[in-house]
């Protein structure tokens, strides 16, 4: 049986524009309002009245929440580096339109850049943008992150 290692990346094995995608998780009523509940608690995420007099015009799920669930789909996903996906940071975090009861959420991934490491040889850095997507195609969120990937060992 091979190893879990076996069937993740190292830094080696990216390249520019490679492409990941991920599966899908559907967003409720009953997530939207649980999650804001207890993380972001503003009426907008939690009573449909108050959401369709607000900005949004209707229920609208929290920025995080929506954050949260590309973390699940991307842990779910095809992009598997060595040791896990670890952020170092990111570059540019958009919500370019409102997740909504009923959306189904899935994630694409591209690399952009990739920078062996010059002080700790052992590793090094990939840029990738993370693009979460409505089963309409429509991104609600994009990320452009900075992420610790393993070199492979020689």
């Amino acid at each position: 049986m091979p190893s879990e290692d076996a069937a993740r990346l190292y830094l080696e094995d990216l390249h520019v524009g490679q492409r990941f995608g991920s599966g899908t998780v559907a967003v409720t009523t009953e997530a939207i309002k649980a999650f804001a509940a207890e993380f972001d608690p503003q009426p907008f995420h939690l009573d449909e009245a108050a959401a369709k007099a607000s900005l949004f015009g209707g229920l609208a799920a929290s920025g995080w929440h929506t954050a949260a669930l590309t973390m699940k789909l991307l842990v779910g996903g095809e992009f598997l580096p060595v040791g896990g996906l670890i952020g170092a940071g990111s570059d540019e975090m958009r919500w370019p339109r409102p997740v909504r009861p009923g959306d189904v959420l899935r994630v694409e991934s591209e690399i952009l850049e990739i920078r062996p490491s010059q002080s700790r040889p052992d590793r090094g850095m990939a840029k990738a943008r993370i693009t979460t997507l409505n089963q309409a195609g429509e991104p609600v969120q994009v990320l452009v992150v900075n992420m610790v990937i393993p070199r492979r060992p020689t």
